[in-house]
């Protein structure tokens, strides 16, 4: 169960990573009570899932869930570039999680 609420965690950190592009530096009242909420939240389960796993691997595995998720709704959402080496920068995240994760108790 703390993996499955890791995992929720690192997803809405993407939640409030995007909603700050929608924000539009907090000036926007509805994005920006919804990327706050995401945030704590998000927080909250990051604390909730580290009573159980390593405090190494849980913070790990939250950034690069939040980081590759990030990625590709940038690539989706904003059009960002797609392009060789970011997708190889992609994969060697997603290797890093899941050798933290094969290796964590």
């Amino acid at each position: 169960m703390p993996w499955i609420i890791l995992v929720l965690a690192g997803l809405l950190e993407v939640g409030w990573a995007i909603g700050l592009k929608y924000t539009e530096g907090f000036t926007r009242l509805w994005p920006s009570i919804g990327t706050v909420a995401a945030m704590v939240i998000s927080l909250g389960l990051l604390g909730i899932a580290m009573k159980s796993l390593p405090v190494g691997t849980a913070y790990a595995v939250w950034v690069g869930v939040g980081a590759v998720g990030t990625v590709i709704l940038g690539i989706v959402l904003f059009d960002e570039p797609l392009n060789a080496l970011r997708v190889g920068s992609v994969v060697l995240i997603v290797a890093g999680l899941v050798g933290l994760k094969l290796a964590s108790p």
